[in-house]
């Protein structure tokens, strides 16, 4: 049959084929494919370094003979040691695994957001939603945008924290290395250099633990942003090299809140709490006032004839004995909506109260980490290499006291990301959702400590 001649509906299916075949795979079905590859990248981590026990000179002139060797190369240099590392650093094929960044533009807290909102279709509000169900989906909105905002923050410091655990390593590897250098001099004995060994042993541990936990805080991000593609994952990564801003110098609760208002605001902003005060007011007003009275009389009968919680013998519930008044439904229906609107206002009273304080003692502990315990550690390093350069001070002192400031560097960083993880639980109660914190902060984030100095 001609082409001309073929039946109106027969052409409109070509050409309805046709267009979706031009049309590109949605990212859900190309996702959900197995047959869709995605290569995963592989692991790389920093060199172990020499952990070899070397064997001493056998005899006094064989010592000698290494010993000025390895002073002449020494020599060639005027700071010493570390210009010597550093030269050999800087020669071909020298250098760690750690990847470099490829500096591609860094995923700020808003974009993640749009895009995390761009598969959540369910935290729109549209034309035709009653006030309830509008007030239903800004908590669960804002419900999201606290978990993602909490691993937005998680990812950027976890990735903060893997850069200062690698400069911890370097400067625990540079001093093995200058160990090893002192032994075959015959200027130091196995075991010190045994122990700047353990010391770069513990560094390469805590790279390690560092590299686990930014792999788990990106991945736990890529997938609220619906990032399935491994390379995209990577990508992610390396737009996360971002450092967490400072926390403002003076903390405000928020535009036109006090110490009175907190827990106004935070009453108010919870979707159903005034909805069931008006009933509780309606079900109280209704209700006749003896009956009320003589309900709780029978409550306060039944909690003293309650058995003593330190008597022998298994716990009894309070008991009512009074059958006229439970079967007065609307008195029962009554007391439970006062105790449930009790309970409810309690928590958020208490929610208000303790999220305002975990984020003032969180601020404070971030000013303090940064403006004082940094600051003096900086000054200690600063008088330390002053002190080396006048040959006061060896090279050994110099390399703790770079690790006891990257030290108290880390423990800014995690003080800081703590007070944002606050301000994340701050917002999202003042926008509806419930107040959930975890009891240790730190622990979700902070890997081994820093390996200290001598």
């Amino acid at each position: 049959m001609p082409f001309s001649r073929w039946p109106a509906a027969w052409l409109a299916a070509l050409a309805m084929t046709a267009a979706h075949a031009a049309e590109p795979t949605p990212q859900a079905l190309q996702a959900a494919d197995p047959r869709h590859p995605s290569s995963v990248p592989p692991l790389q981590w920093p060199p172990m370094g020499d952990t070899t026990v070397m064997e001493l000179p056998a005899d006094i002139d064989q010592a000698r003979a290494v010993w000025q060797r390895a002073n002449q190369r020494v020599a060639e240099f005027p700071r010493g040691h570390v210009d010597l590392l550093q030269w050999e650093a800087r020669q071909p094929g020298a250098g760690d695994a750690t990847p470099a960044t490829t500096g591609d533009t860094p995923l700020s807290f808003a974009a993640a957001l749009q895009r995390s909102l761009s598969l959540r279709p369910d935290l729109f509000v549209h034309a035709g939603m009653n006030a309830p169900e509008q007030a239903e989906v800004r908590v669960r909105f804002a419900n999201h945008v606290r978990e993602l905002q909490r691993a937005w923050i998680d990812a950027a410091a976890a990735r903060q924290r893997l850069r200062l655990m690698t400069e911890v390593h370097d400067a625990a590897r540079t001093g093995s290395e200058l160990g090893q250098r002192m032994v075959n001099a015959g200027n130091w004995s196995q075991a010190r250099l045994t122990r700047e060994r353990l010391l770069q042993a513990s560094a390469w541990s805590a790279v390690l633990e560092s590299q686990a936990r930014e792999l788990s805080a990106r991945e736990r991000l890529a997938r609220l942003l619906g990032q399935w593609q491994a390379d995209d994952v990577t990508r992610l990564g390396e737009g996360l090299d971002v450092d967490l801003p400072a926390p403002p110098k003076q903390l405000s609760p928020g535009p036109g809140l006090d110490a009175t208002t907190l827990e106004t605001a935070v009453l108010r902003s919870h979707p159903t709490l005034a909805r069931d005060r008006q009933l509780a007011q309606r079900q109280f007003d209704a209700m006749n006032r003896e009956r009320r009275q003589a309900w709780q009389r029978a409550v306060n009968g039944a909690l003293r004839t309650m058995p003593d919680a330190g008597s022998a013998g298994t716990l009894q519930p309070p008991r009512i004995e009074d059958l006229s008044l439970l079967r007065d439904h609307p008195l029962v229906r009554a007391a439970q909506v006062e105790s449930d609107l009790l309970r409810q206002a309690t928590e958020r009273r208490s929610m208000a109260r303790e999220a305002w304080a975990q984020l003032q003692l969180r601020h404070a502990a971030t000013t303090h980490a940064q403006d004082v315990v940094v600051a003096l550690q900086g000054s200690l390093a600063q008088d330390s290499l002053l002190r080396y350069n006048g040959m006061l001070q060896s090279t050994w002192e110099l390399l703790a006291s770079a690790r006891e400031r990257l030290r108290a560097l880390d423990e800014a960083l995690q003080a800081r990301r703590d007070f944002w993880l606050a301000q994340a639980d701050w917002q999202a109660l003042l926008s509806g959702a419930d107040y959930r914190r975890a009891d240790n902060p730190s622990t979700s984030g902070a890997a081994t400590s820093a390996p200290a100095g001598h």
